[in-house]
């Protein structure tokens, strides 16, 4: 049996347990399941259930301007301007964080 074969198997196990309304134990015995193999399947199948699709990507243009567009940086940053706010980036910084500001700007600007 090949993995999707396999985990439609347990799918299908899994909804039929979960009409039942009855407890583990007691579906496992009537359906000659080891209660920790569903478990197992529960399990695995409710995490791969709850990664939704990420978002798609968007990009922003970036043009360079010769002298930083007429205001003064420091070397080694650049700074990304989306509607009229300005954030300068150091090497090194947060980029978890970074993203996030992007992503609020990009919203409200």
């Amino acid at each position: 049996m090949c993995r999707t074969e396999l985990r439609d198997l347990w799918e299908g196990r899994i909804a039929s347990f979960r009409a039942s309304g009855q407890r583990a134990p007691v579906w496992c015995d009537e359906h000659s399941v080891n209660i920790h193999t569903l478990r197992y399947w529960l399990q695995k199948t409710s995490t791969s259930h709850k990664s939704e699709p990420r978002s798609p990507v968007k990009w922003l243009s970036v043009e360079v301007a010769e002298g930083g567009g007429g205001q003064p940086m420091s070397e080694g940053k650049i700074a990304i301007c989306i509607g009229d706010a300005r954030v300068e980036v150091e090497p090194g910084c947060n980029l978890v964080f970074l993203r996030e500001v992007v992503q609020t700007l990009a919203t409200l600007c």
